[in-house]
């Protein structure tokens, strides 16, 4: 059996320092990459949600808008069937009438208020569809971004 030193067992021999030094280098270097490719990632991502943000916050302000100019709408027609119908009970000659007067304009402004509630209902849905829209589409962009990498 071969004799083993006590010199040979702890010698440097073995120990090439130009190899650590070449596989400190590779591991910094993929750190380094790997750390510039999350920064790319972490501001587009950024820059893509101040985007959806801005989008966001216009869509909003125009749906508001739209929804304001509905609802003067609405109550521009009401306050002017209201003085018309009272310019017609003014008018009235018997109870009859006023009783008919009053029912047609009660049964008009009921199938008035309807239509108009749909309208709002439906310009509301609009809008709000509008403003999920970039949200919706940012999300699934960022959750297809996870499933690649």
């Amino acid at each position: 059996m071969a004799s083993i030193k006590m010199d040979d067992v702890f010698s440097m021999s073995s120990f090439d320092p130009s190899k650590f030094t070449e596989s400190f280098r590779d591991f910094a270097e993929k750190g380094a990459q790997q750390s510039r490719e999350a920064y790319t990632k972490m501001k587009t991502a950024g820059e893509e949600a101040s985007k959806t943000l801005e989008a966001t916050v216009q869509t909003a302000q125009a749906g508001a808008i739209e929804i304001g100019h509905k609802a003067i709408d609405a109550l521009r027609t009401n306050a002017e069937n209201s003085l018309t119908h009272m310019e017609a009970l003014l008018a009235v000659k018997s109870v009859a009438e006023l009783v008919e007067l009053q029912t047609t304009f009660l049964r008009k402004q009921v199938e008035l208020t309807i239509e108009q509630a749909k309208t709002m209902q439906e310009t509301s849905k609009q809008v709000a569809e509008k403003l999920a829209k970039p949200s919706k589409e940012a999300a699934e962009k960022v959750m297809a971004s996870f499933k690649t990498a």
